[in-house]
């Protein structure tokens, strides 16, 4: 079984409330997607609420996974760059999938979709994300495709003595 994507899904409430959901589930499973457990769908909203800022300003694309249910079970954001400079290449933020999903693939997949919308866009060469250390996501990345091309050691602080670093890794789609 594969998730059915979607890039730019019409923003109704229920999905709303499914990212919602999904981020703070995700975020409570120790994802490393911008907070650190335990937090609330009240914690989550007021970042949703950026995002969707982004999208309708044409700043940022949301690419939605659905699984057979028809429930948002994946997510990842596709962030213009503004800088007249970089315009070439694009972020992938909050990059998730449900914890209920995990060791199905659906990561690997949900990458796949996204490579496959930023090759649709005109003239994006690459795509760019951070991720948190610490999770071993770099590796994950890399595997599929993706190069780390920097890190800041100790720039993410997830609680007192605990700092974790902040890696750039690089997908080129040329």
């Amino acid at each position: 079984m594969t998730l059915a994507f979607t890039l730019d899904p019409e923003v109704t409430p229920a999905l709303r409330e499914d990212v919602l959901s999904l981020w703070a589930d995700v975020s409570n499973a120790g994802g490393p997607v911008g907070f650190v457990a335990p937090v609330t769908a009240d914690d989550v909203r007021p970042e949703l609420v950026k995002h969707f800022v982004a999208m309708a300003e044409g700043r940022t694309r949301l690419l939605v996974g659905r699984d057979a249910s028809g429930t948002v079970a994946a997510t990842a954001f596709l962030s213009f760059n503004t800088h007249r400079l970089m315009r070439h290449w694009l972020w992938l933020y909050t990059v998730m999938v449900h914890p209920r999903h995990h060791g199905r693939g659906y990561g690997r997949d949900l990458l796949a979709a996204a490579e496959d919308a930023a090759r649709g866009l005109d003239g994006i060469e690459a795509i760019r994300l951070t991720c948190r250390g610490g999770h071993g996501l770099e590796r994950f990345y890399g595997s599929c495709g993706y190069k780390e091309v920097g890190r800041v050691p100790g720039a993410i602080r997830v609680a007192p003595g605990d700092d974790r670093d902040d890696i750039f890794m690089l997908l080129p789609l040329m």
